[in-house]
């Protein structure tokens, strides 16, 4: 008699999850942007941990803000692209490595000053009001589970 398999880990597909990418119109601190959606919306941002990236020569963090959505009872996230602190943990001795003291979440996109993530599937951005003339439209991006950002993106939630 054959046990047969219900579940194999090795041919698990992981769904794709939408993330929102946020680009200032001008550049302010994350203190005074906050404070203004904040100004705007029943949303009440606040900083929580930073997210932590482990790199070879570097640990980077960056700044997290989190808040909830009581009608639609979603957790929204905004994480800095760009991170604001590095620590050295060794001293570099190749002569073109590829890491630096600043590091960019995405690396194809270093204009995004942030990240927003939801807790949702599919998730609505629009409910968040964003100040004008301080913020461009909020972008969907497809983050497929291959990406770097995925992985970390699941590890924090």
């Amino acid at each position: 008699m054959e046990v047969q398999k219900l579940y194999d880990f090795d041919e698990t597909e992981f769904e794709d999850i939408t993330i929102g990418l946020v680009r200032l119109a001008k550049h302010i601190p994350d203190h005074e942007f906050f404070f203004r959606i904040n100004l705007i919306n029943d949303l009440k941002f606040s900083r929580i941990s930073d997210l932590v990236y482990n790199g070879l020569y570097y640990d980077f963090s960056f700044p997290r803000y989190e808040a909830y959505h009581k009608h639609t009872k979603t957790c929204f996230t905004f994480i800095s692209n760009k991170s604001s602190e590095s620590k050295q943990k060794k001293l570099q001795t190749e002569l073109f490595s590829e890491e630096d003291n600043i590091k960019f979440l995405l690396n194809n996109h270093p204009e995004v000053e942030y990240i927003l993530h939801s807790s949702e599937q599919f998730p609505d951005f629009s409910v968040i009001l964003l100040a004008e003339n301080l913020v461009f439209p909020i972008q969907d991006y497809k983050l497929s589970s291959e990406e770097e950002l995925y992985q970390i993106i699941q590890y924090y939630e």
